[in-house]
């Protein structure tokens, strides 16, 4: 599917978003499930983390001094962060949600470089939100075709 074809028949592209992998019919419900399971746990964490922030509990404000940010940059962290779990559990903005949360776990992961601690964890998770997200959506598959005939097909649409 070309840039083009969705710019011109937008509503194409809201039938296509919400259909699950096109392969065989267990093995795409499989995956499908695998990803609204591991995609809610990602968002039921960050949610976790949001509300902990916002609501200023003690972890949050010692873990946020410990790291050298100011006091008064926990209660906007927390909001950008609920903003972004939000648009990335709603299916209509998923990909902008999946697109500020990786902005957002890139600080993660520089902060934990800034302090020499270890930074896999903040990457896996931003690995595992974009798999969720290939997973369910039929858009991000089109973009990012790691199927070699998804590829051919992409490539002769043009």
């Amino acid at each position: 599917m070309s840039i083009r074809c969705l710019l011109v028949r937008p509503s194409s592209m809201e039938t296509t978003f919400n259909r699950p992998a096109e392969s065989s019919g267990r093995a795409a419900n499989a995956s499908l499930w695998t990803a609204r399971i591991v995609g809610t746990l990602l968002a039921l964490f960050l949610l976790v983390d949001a509300v902990g922030k916002i609501l200023r509990l003690s972890p949050y404000v010692e873990g946020t001094a410990k790291v050298g940010y100011p006091d008064g940059s926990l209660v906007p962290l927390g909001l950008v962060l609920l903003a972004s779990t939000l648009l990335y559990v709603i299916p209509r903005t998923a990909v902008l949600g999946a697109v500020l949360l990786t902005g957002y776990l890139g600080g993660a992961t520089a902060t934990h470089v800034r302090m020499g601690q270890p930074f896999l964890f903040p990457v896996i998770f931003g690995v595992l939100l974009w798999g969720c997200l290939y997973l369910r959506d039929a858009r991000v598959r089109a973009l990012l075709p790691f199927d070699r005939h998804a590829r051919g097909r992409r490539d002769s649409d043009a």
